[in-house]
């Protein structure tokens, strides 16, 4: 990650710099490439640049399609051969308050008002349907600011005729439509506005100088915010957080200080002030952030610190707790490898610089807020996007309860002599079946969440499974897992592309942190049988390597598939005949409510 990209970055150093750290971040591996169309109600070119380089750092390579000046709903509404033929994977349409066309008028009756309210968004709203039935891709929207200016003073929010009225309300409809429409996404100018200090953000020089909706300072602040929607939806997002103790959740040294001296709770300011960032990374957790604890301390000390009377968060609110005297980057490290994750799926929070600059350098990948005062934590950690969210599915709540669930069949499996006689004892139940719709949103995360345990790592959107899972010519299915422990959930995902008598396996994906539980041979039992009823003889299955998913590069010889091919790069092509004597590969779940049993012909 480079660090001039972190939050707070200096925006006129990237502004100056952009070309030189653009070459730079051109030269990393295993890059993400996505075609970006933006929309424009004004000028956008160094959107654009911006934009290209926060995505660049999150892991994605973008082109972009730009709308000529003002011209985003004459793009959206009538033909354009060069926006067909790029074809984009998201559209972001860039408009602001100045692309608001009437405001209510001092005399205009409450009818008045409400008719010119729904005029201004159904020309919104036409415009989005248009794009979602054309392109059937992600759409990234901005709310609006508000004015520069009011003319009733502070009655402009409350009176029907104000335009800060106008435009809380313009907000509203805009987020009835985003919670009521699937891969539609607000991006909430009007916080980042206000955060950022309307009256610069605004300043009028820009827009009538360069036709900009906002000052030249604060577009790299707009980018950031918008590439932390995009690598959200993405897959790009990040997932724990690897927290220091001293200092860091409490005000002290728990070792030297003793329990009964940290600052913590609400006696002293600064014991206040520590107080409110262990409840934000409370509020984290429940949103199904994990909480771990990396830190140079006696473990004794560690848990007698987070069990003090006044901290929010207590030792059951973290999966993993590494007190001790290694290095810390080796904790990390570890910490991951047993969680099943990558260090790069953390965020380090420590008070010490020399410990951040030693995570940069050995767990790269990993994020590292540069912090100062405690009181800026959460201003730092919440503004830097780590954890954007785009959809909040049931799985996500049940995170951190399905962590602790792994973590109990750890503890049960030591004391297990037979791993076959452990598999048994969790009374495994699985669901699998062909994409649903209740369950649309969670595989699509899937296939940009899952890196390690994926054979191709194609990235779907939710339209894009939608309209797969609707397609004759493709076979889908989706896993979940249950045991005695609790439910997994949708864990892993297979789509295959008919060809005649062939299925081509394109995708096969499974979340790591239910490997070797004998699930993937339960998809593979379920897919010969889909198959099979549809007179298919043959499947064939894809590898291709990345610097991540190297745990599956023996999958399908382990499936028992024949290898046809495989060139420089490493690109295998795997087949296997199912139309004679296929025998079922797992004996250790019950797959939709009942014993599998051999696929018949």
């Amino acid at each position: 990650m480079h660090q001039s990209l972190q939050y707070p970055f200096d925006s006129q150093l990237l502004l100056r710099k952009r070309k030189s750290i653009r070459r730079e971040l051109l030269t990393g591996t295993n890059l993400l490439d996505k075609r970006i169309a933006i929309l424009g109600g004004s000028t956008t070119h160094d959107v654009v640049d911006m934009l290209e380089l926060f995505l660049l750092d999150q892991g994605i390579r973008p082109a972009f399609y730009e709308s000529e000046y003002g011209q985003y709903w004459q793009d959206a509404m009538f033909p354009n051969s060069e926006l067909e033929a790029f074809r984009p994977d998201i559209l972001y349409i860039h408009t602001s308050n100045r692309n608001i066309t009437a405001w209510p008028e001092p005399g205009d009756t409450p009818e008045q008002v409400d008719a010119l309210l729904e005029q201004e968004y159904s020309r919104f709203s036409s415009m989005w349907d248009k794009l979602r039935e054309t392109w059937h891709c992600p759409i990234i929207q901005n709310n609006f600011e508000y004015p520069f200016y009011r003319l009733m003073g502070n009655r402009d929010a409350a009176d029907i005729h104000g335009r800060v009225n106008f435009v809380t309300r313009l907000n509203l409809r805009f987020a009835e439509y985003a919670q009521s429409h699937d891969g539609f996404y607000i991006h909430d100018i009007n916080y980042l506005s206000a955060d950022y200090g309307l009256e610069k953000w605004s300043d009028p020089f820009y827009w009538h100088m360069y036709k900009y909706a906002l000052c030249l300072d604060a577009i790299p602040r707009l980018a950031f915010s918008v590439s932390n929607i995009v690598k959200a939806i993405f897959g790009k997002n990040k997932k724990a957080f690897a927290l220091d103790l001293d200092n860091t959740l409490w005000g002290g040294v728990v070792g030297d200080d003793g329990v009964e001296n940290l600052a913590i709770g609400q006696e002293t300011s600064m014991g206040q002030v520590y107080s409110e960032f262990q409840q934000y990374l409370k509020e984290m957790k429940k949103r199904g952030i994990l909480l771990n604890v990396v830190s140079k301390n006696d473990h004794e000390n560690a848990i007698a610190g987070l069990n003090h009377p006044d901290g929010a968060l207590k030792p059951d609110d973290f999966i993993s707790i590494k007190a001790n005297w290694e290095p810390k980057s080796v904790n990390l490290v570890q910490m991951a490898q047993e969680l099943t994750l990558l260090p790069e799926s953390f965020v380090f929070v420590d008070d010490n610089p020399a410990e951040r600059a030693i995570i940069r350098q050995q767990a790269p990948g990993t994020a590292v807020p540069e912090l100062d005062k405690v009181e800026h934590y959460i201003n730092v950690i919440d503004r830097s996007g780590f954890f954007e969210t785009t959809k909040l599915s049931a799985d996500d709540l049940k995170r951190n309860e399905m962590y602790k669930e792994n973590a109990a069949r750890a503890q049960l499996q030591a004391s297990f002599g037979s791993y076959e006689d452990y598999l048994l004892s969790l009374e495994m139940r699985a669901t699998i079946k062909p994409f649903e719709p209740l369950y649309m949103a969670r595989i699509a995360q899937l296939t940009n969440k899952s890196n390690q345990f994926n054979l191709t790592t194609r990235r779907y959107t939710q339209e894009e499974i939608e309209q797969t899972a609707a397609d004759p010519d493709h076979i889908t299915l989706y896993g979940k897992l249950e045991d005695r422990f609790g439910d997994n959930g949708v864990v892993t995902v297979v789509i295959g592309k008919v060809e005649g008598q062939r299925l081509d396996v394109i995708l096969w994906l499974m979340s790591c942190r239910v490997l070797k539980r004998d699930m993937e041979y339960a998809m593979m039992d379920e897919l010969a049988a889909k198959c099979l009823e549809r007179g298919i003889t043959e499947i064939r299955g894809y590898y291709y390597p990345t610097a991540k998913n190297g745990m599956v590069r023996d999958f399908y010889e382990k499936q028992g598939f024949a290898k046809l091919s495989e060139d420089e790069a490493g690109n295998t092509v795997w087949t296997l005949d199912i139309s004679k004597n296929y025998h079922r590969k797992q004996h250790m779940i019950v797959v939709n409510e009942r014993e599998g049993q051999e696929v018949e012909q």
